[in-house]
């Protein structure tokens, strides 16, 4: 349902609601994944004088996608980062492996799917990453539509597991002289209340630009940690055949010997040619 928004030249946002367009978001877009100043001026005077009213945000997506591929096809790439994400699904497992891989990246010891212990019950964690006295019990959660977010149950069900957790912890010899930190993930956005109920109870988030100018977009960009889902020639069914070897990263592909590897998985070497292209491209290898 479309909210009765008043204003000159709206657009239909994710959620499906009525806003007003704005020059700004669409240059500091372009602006965040590399285009210059003036690149970014003129892509953004395109779409305003190209929108018609009531355009939907995605459509205004794929025409700044494709003005950045004219002149920048690294930025178009990187520009494709939000939808990488969600093709990580569906059911979130790569998702956690992803995420695994980038604390891995960090110098942390990584755990997936670990059942553990805490002081009355016994649950299954997403991930378990530990860098000396440091441990950080992870929950996932994954979003594939656009405009979805993690609501406030998340975070108070997550919170509570982690305390009983903790305390199973203290109770145990082996776990005393451990750090233990609670952090939710998601590929998408927390809701204000998510926020406000993890800050008074000291939980720790990360999600999209979340925390502020730290989220998980800025690691993804400033460590290049980019999923391989974020190259165009990724299809779907190439990701079991990338899963069952550890290879969530586009930076990963360029360590591949692809005509062995095309060979050992049965694809054809042309499909793998395209994405160490398009990697190279994505991670200005060439």
């Amino acid at each position: 349902m479309f909210q009765n928004t008043t204003c000159s030249l709206c657009v239909i946002n994710s959620r499906g609601e009525r806003e007003p367009f704005s020059f700004w978001k669409v240059y500091r877009g372009a602006r965040k994944v590399g285009a210059s100043k003036d690149l970014a001026g003129r892509i953004a005077k395109t779409i305003e004088r190209e929108i018609l009213p009531d355009t939907k945000t995605s459509e205004i997506f794929k025409r700044v996608k494709s003005l950045l591929h004219k002149e920048f096809p690294a930025a178009a790439l990187r520009f494709s980062l939000k939808e990488g994400m969600r093709k990580l699904g569906p059911t979130g497992f790569p998702f956690e492996k992803y995420i695994g891989e980038i604390f891995l990246k960090k110098g942390f010891r990584v755990r997936l799917n670990q059942n553990i212990s805490g002081f009355c019950c016994r649950y299954e964690i997403d991930f378990l990453a530990q860098k000396d006295n440091s441990l950080i019990i992870g929950e996932c959660k994954y979003r594939n539509l656009a405009g979805q977010r993690v609501e406030l149950k998340a975070a108070l069900s997550n919170y509570a597991r982690f305390l009983d957790i903790k305390k199973g912890y203290s109770s145990r010899k082996s776990g005393k002289n451990l750090r233990l930190k609670s952090l939710l993930v998601t590929n998408t956005k927390f809701t204000s209340k998510t926020i406000r109920y993890c800050k008074c109870v000291g939980s720790d988030l990360l999600g999209w630009n979340y925390p502020r100018k730290k989220g998980l977009e800025y690691l993804i960009d400033t460590q290049k940690l980019y999923p391989i889902t974020i190259l165009p020639s990724f299809k779907k069914d190439l990701a079991d055949v990338f899963a069952s070897k550890r290879i969530m990263l586009a930076e990963d592909v360029l360590r591949l010997d692809i005509e062995e590897f095309a060979k050992e998985n049965r694809v054809p070497v042309n499909r793998f040619k395209s994405l160490v292209q398009e990697a190279r491209i994505l991670l200005r290898e060439d």
